[in-house]
């Protein structure tokens, strides 16, 4: 499948006209992550892509240009041993540079800075993520996909594989195979920096509730000190636990988010299920307010302002590991713009992918709470991830 032409161009055209308002003097982008490649090019290959202001873009590979020139209608893509390659093209060279300062080494920038003596470098990480976040026709119909994807199996196939005994390994192994088997193209990618996961969290009962470095409101064990990932090979699944499923599906590069908790063998403390209920209750107000024109951060400060008192110490974490956001962008990675929280004061604009997930934990139980992908429309959010309200039963 290949990212048409003018899908291309006109993400191009976008980004451009980002950049002019928020920055007229630029005079060349250099993207060097993969993600931001393939989203112009539509190809993802060791490369560079240089965006001049005036005059036409290119993309420079290293490796492999056969790949990217049998999978890409990126208009001029050229082979390169290194930069000195790409730097002997130029005519003349720009004094000030664009790049994506969040992910690009210091050594890389060096390297580039060696046969590109730009003196200034400035940032384009907020301008190519609010452009990341309008989605086009093209893109959502892939997220409509994932989406589809994503429901059946953790609404559908779930329930039909936990079995008494089992791990939480065992669990995640199960649920990997399943999505890719359903068309899940087998990898959840995050744009933070060094964040590693596999499937997403996956715990049962109170390891829901764990502490550990992902910037979400759940937890896990995981596998080891090492690989906080995936689940637990010793904690086993057993009649009267939560099971917690918070992960991501993807489809041709597109990603959307998702979060399912069962109750297993038996019904949860009505604590419980009454907490789950707020969270149910504070996901549709926050659905119904997904409209052109509305602003995150004022979202954010809606819901927490008449969040009740005895919701407030475990509200999106347990204790003193709480998040600062309620929801969050999702597209080519799962942690995009716009988020819901305080500091997004740009308008939310139709077509943008906002995953949801009001969460509160309970103790001896774990994480309550529900996360669907929404789409911003005219008439509120359509979630593309289904409408199952969670706390579904297993085994009773």
């Amino acid at each position: 499948m290949k990212v048409p032409e003018s899908e291309l161009a006109s993400r191009l055209s976008r980004f451009c006209q980002r950049m002019d308002a928020s920055d007229p003097d630029w005079e060349i982008a250099v993207f060097f992550g993969k993600i931001n490649q393939y989203y112009f090019s539509g190809t993802m290959q060791d490369g560079m892509l240089i965006i001049p202001r005036d005059g036409e873009p290119v993309y420079w590979i290293r490796r492999s240009f056969d790949r990217a020139v049998a999978e890409s209608l990126f208009p001029d893509i050229r082979p390169m041993q290194n930069f000195r390659d790409a730097a002997g093209d130029m005519v003349s060279f720009p004094k000030s540079c664009h790049i994506e300062k969040e992910i690009v080494p210091v050594a890389l920038l060096e390297r580039f800075r060696k046969y590109f003596p730009v003196t200034k470098v400035s940032s384009l990480d907020r301008q190519i993520a609010y452009v990341r976040a309008e989605k086009s026709s093209y893109e959502i119909d892939l997220m409509r996909i994932s989406g589809e994807i994503h429901r059946h199996v953790l609404e559908d196939l779930v329930p039909e594989i936990l079995t008494e005994g089992m791990t939480e390994a065992e669990l995640g192994c199960a649920l990997h195979t399943i999505l890719i088997e359903e068309g899940h193209h087998g990898i959840v990618r995050f744009s933070m920096f060094e964040n590693e996961i596999v499937l997403g969290q996956i715990a049962f009962g109170e390891n829901s509730i764990a502490p550990t470095y992902f910037n979400g409101p759940g937890g896990s064990v995981g596998l080891s000190a090492a690989v906080p990932l995936l689940g637990s090979r010793h904690r086993r699944l057993k009649t009267g636990d939560l099971v917690f499923l918070d992960t991501g599906c993807g489809y041709e590069g597109y990603h959307t988010d998702k979060t399912v908790v069962y109750q297993f063998g038996a019904p949860l403390p009505d604590e419980a299920a009454a907490a789950h209920s707020v969270c149910l209750d504070i996901q549709e107000r926050m659905r119904s307010l997904l409209r052109p024109g509305v602003v995150p951060s004022d979202i954010y400060r809606m819901i927490m302002g008449d969040l009740a008192a005895d919701h407030q110490q475990n509200f999106m974490g347990y204790g003193k590991r709480r998040v600062p956001f309620l929801g969050h962008g999702v597209g080519l990675e799962v942690d995009e713009y716009p988020v819901i929280a305080v500091g997004f004061d740009e308008p939310l604009r139709e077509g943008m992918a906002i995953a949801l997930e009001p969460k509160i934990g309970v103790s001896g139980v774990g994480m309550v709470g529900i996360e669907d992908t929404f789409l911003v429309t005219p008439c509120g959010g359509e979630s593309i991830t289904g409408r199952n309200p969670g706390l579904i039963k297993v085994g009773y």
